[in-house]
């Protein structure tokens, strides 16, 4: 009798056939370049809204800050998923 685990897996491989295709070298590879590629971007947003949102808080403009804040979520999440699209491409071939 197989455990909840094991059904659980085989519907995941049924429904994801590829999901556990093993990865050329070439393709860790660009994987692991693209992490540090979207890495650096996330962190120069972040250095350069954070100087803006510092200028704000100085200036004692709470909408603008809390705006920034926004916006500052906004670049992370959309970079964020850029880069696990990027992968997905790399890790389908293409």
């Amino acid at each position: 009798m197989k455990s909840a685990y094991e059904l659980a897996m085989e519907r995941l491989a049924k429904s994801d056939p590829d999901g556990g295709a093993k990865l050329s070298p070439e393709k860790k590879a660009r994987l692991a370049e693209l992490d540090l590629v979207y890495k650096g971007k996330i962190a120069e947003r972040e250095i350069f809204l954070k100087r803006q949102l510092n200028e704000a808080l100085v200036a004692g403009s709470l909408e603008e800050s809390e705006k920034i804040r926004a916006q500052l979520a906004s670049e992370r999440a959309r970079l964020e998923e850029e880069r696990e699209d990027e992968k997905q491409r790399v890790r389908r071939g293409r």
